[in-house]
């Protein structure tokens, strides 16, 4: 049973100069701020474009051309196909050079054929340009491109919010004078002081003095632990009311909380080398656009005996039919819809792979404290064991003493009081008894709030036999040395965490507990809830190699979590969930986030995923069906019928296309948990 001493407020707000150079968010909002400017301007000279195109004069029945407007029309197009296209045209660039061609090498095909067989039209070659369609084609792969890069949300900041927890100075002892220096300065051997209130500066060993320190956000231990000489204490831990001495077991960089960023890191970097289906599907088209457009020419010119110009025209036509708007957006659009209407529903969508993948989960692993439980103390009972006493009173009298500290105990027994609006008195000599408790006079009687440890050590009997779950920890209350009554308090279970893991049991998901906490307390909890099974006592290196076990025997791993500690295991894992209400830590790491900190959300969260998913396909077949009657026709399988589909035919066929993807993504919805 742990007992509880109290805690002083935290007088020290450190802020941090991080020693690594975080660059990859601010990049890839340069890359979003890239493609929102170039969207805009190739928006803007577009609609000159279309205005001067004679396709589209001819459509719509008017005329705007006079001497000269072919040359600005192609002038136009150039800006559009070299400031417009760069991304493209650099992103077949890297594609080749990995052999892997995909989407980048799919658009930059198509765009490039279809400017080169334009410009050839304005110098001579007879036949119509295609310049309004590279132009809207253009315009609306940026526009794919720029709402995906914003759905994905880019480089987290989750390293750099884990530098943070480290305090940026430390207090080195130099024989009998205090120098302040950087944290990152300082070596294996340093002596150091942590005043109460204060981060841990270093992972070391206490040489001198005794306190209780919150590892909660790194360790998953939901109660402050006592540390005193001998023992180890882990960097970024929040030391209590004692004053501790310590000496560094290694540097900064070595650090454990080092250890943990240098994971998240290494398990983001693995799983960032998912491709999407997207791009797969533009792999093939990639393909039978270059085999169907050189098989054309080819067939035409020297089989069919055609002009070469002819055989060109349908080389062209099929290429850019190959690469029709609506595959750029087909995926892109549905991620869009579905993070809004996400975080509409309590689902914060970070990475969208791991999203789409919800639907393969096998295995959920959950985080105790803060997750399926509250991350709290609450008091869940009351006894007053002397005639003249109530609940109230009990309550009352042990408010009193607690109503200065912050101890996760004395938060629980203050907020109960403010639940029964019960006037807290004050109180006089207070004084705390060390790892025991505390001690004050109230209303001129000599009170104390104590741990069971006291009661042994003095030599009190209990008046009665009282009985404590594990997951509870209890107080009791002694007035003028007599034992009056007692306040058991436990993180509770969440109301909602019962049906979520009864609904994943239907869905034949398992549930398994992994936690920081004692073995107890995780059997308790993962007994209540009918899970799977449980880990126990485990640190944040050992939860993500317990995620990599269950990853080796197949298992499609989801992780949720609310701290520090689970930030490596959030990373590794195939799905990693974040409940909101926990650490920015936990968030920033996981691909989706419970805003509402809610479990039955993660119900939600599969069967929205496995909705969004089946939109995505729809789309993809949607973006793709139409080459299977289009291709051939453009192809001219049907030329002796005089059945013969046109460049402005085609694109008309592509906006539809479009059209078609755009109503499909606007009609998903979320389904609610039951």
């Amino acid at each position: 049973m742990p007992e509880h001493q109290h805690l002083l407020n935290d007088p020290s707000q450190h802020t941090v100069n991080p020693p690594m150079n975080f660059t990859g968010h601010d990049h890839h909002k340069m890359m979003i701020d890239d493609f929102r400017k170039r969207f805009y301007v190739t928006l803007i000279l577009t609609i000159p474009v279309l205005i001067l195109s004679p396709m589209i004069q001819q459509w719509f029945r008017f005329n705007t051309s006079f001497n000269g407007s072919t040359y600005i029309l192609f002038a136009l197009s150039t800006i559009v196909f070299f400031y417009g296209g760069l991304p493209f045209l650099k992103g077949i660039v890297e594609e080749l050079k990995q052999k892997a061609p995909g989407m980048m090498t799919l658009i930059a095909v198509a765009i490039t054929a279809a400017y080169a067989y334009s410009v050839a039209t304005v110098f001579g070659l007879q036949g119509m340009d295609f310049f309004w369609e590279l132009c809207t084609l253009i315009l609306i792969m940026l526009l794919g491109h720029w709402l995906e890069m914003k759905s994905i949300a880019g480089a987290s900041r989750e390293l750099e919010l884990l530098v943070q927890l480290m305090p940026s100075d430390a207090h080195m002892i130099m024989g009998e004078m205090i120098h302040e220096v950087k944290t990152d300065s300082l070596k294996e051997a340093d002596l150091i002081l942590i005043k109460p209130g204060e981060k841990v500066a270093a992972d070391g060993i206490i040489t001198e003095g005794e306190s209780y320190l919150n590892e909660s956000m790194l360790t998953g231990e939901s109660v402050p632990v006592k540390r005193q000489k001998g023992e180890k204490v882990i960097a970024g831990s929040l030391n209590g009311n004692g004053s501790l001495k310590i000496k560094i077991s290694h540097a900064s960089k070595d650090s454990y909380l080092s250890g943990v960023i240098k994971l998240v890191n290494d398990a983001q970097r693995e799983k960032s080398k998912t491709q999407l289906l997207a791009d797969k599907a533009a792999q093939i088209l990639t393909i039978i656009a270059l085999v169907a457009g050189l098989a054309t020419f080819l067939f035409w010119w020297l089989i069919a005996k055609e002009t070469s110009v002819f055989a060109l025209e349908r080389m062209v036509t099929v290429i850019v039919i190959c690469c029709p708007h609506a595959l750029g957006l087909a995926v892109p659009l549905v991620v869009a819809i579905s993070t809004s209407l996400s975080a509409k529903n309590g689902l914060l969508i970070k990475n969208r792979t791991a999203f789409e993948n919800a639907r393969k989960i096998t295995t959920i692993i959950f985080d105790k404290t803060g997750t399926l439980t509250f991350g709290k103390f609450e008091v869940v009972r009351i006894k007053a064991l002397q005639p003249n006493l109530d609940e109230r009173e009990v309550v009352r009298i042990a408010a009193a003493l607690e109503q200065n500290s912050e101890h996760p105990i004395a938060t629980g027994i203050i907020s109960k009081a403010n639940e029964l609006s019960i006037a807290i008195p004050s109180v006089n000599d207070f004084k705390a008894l060390t790892g025991k408790g505390i001690e004050a006079m109230v209303d001129g009687k000599d009170i104390k709030v104590v741990s069971p440890g006291y009661l042994k050590e003095n030599n009190i009997t209990m008046l009665e036999n009282y009985s404590v779950t594990f997951a509870e920890t209890i107080v009791f209350l002694i007035i003028n040395n007599e034992l009056a009554g007692y306040i058991a308090l436990a993180d509770k279970i969440r109301p909602e965490s019962a049906n979520a893991i009864k609904t994943l049991h239907a869905n034949g998901i398992k549930s398994i507990l992994l936690t920081g906490d004692n073995a107890k307390v995780a059997r308790s909890v993962s007994d209540e809830l009918k899970m799977d099974g449980f880990f126990a006592e485990v640190l944040p290196h050992q939860k993500l190699e317990k995620i990599k076990e269950l990853q080796s025997k197949g298992e499609f791993v989801a992780m949720t979590g609310d701290g520090v500690n689970d930030a490596p295991a959030l990373a590794q894992a195939d799905i990693g969930i974040a409940v909101g209400s926990g650490s920015d830590i936990a968030a920033e790491t996981a691909g989706i986030i419970l805003v509402n900190s809610n479990p039955n959300d993660i119900v939600s969260l599969i069967l929205f995923g496995k909705a969004t998913y089946k939109k995505m396909i729809q789309n993809l077949i949607w973006a793709t069906s139409y080459n299977i009657i289009a291709l051939p026709l453009a192809a001219g399988v049907l030329y002796k019928w005089d059945i013969m589909l046109s460049p402005a035919a085609g694109a008309v066929l592509m906006s539809l296309s479009t059209i078609v993807v755009a109503i499909n993504a606007k009609m998903l919805k979320v389904r609610s948990a039951p």
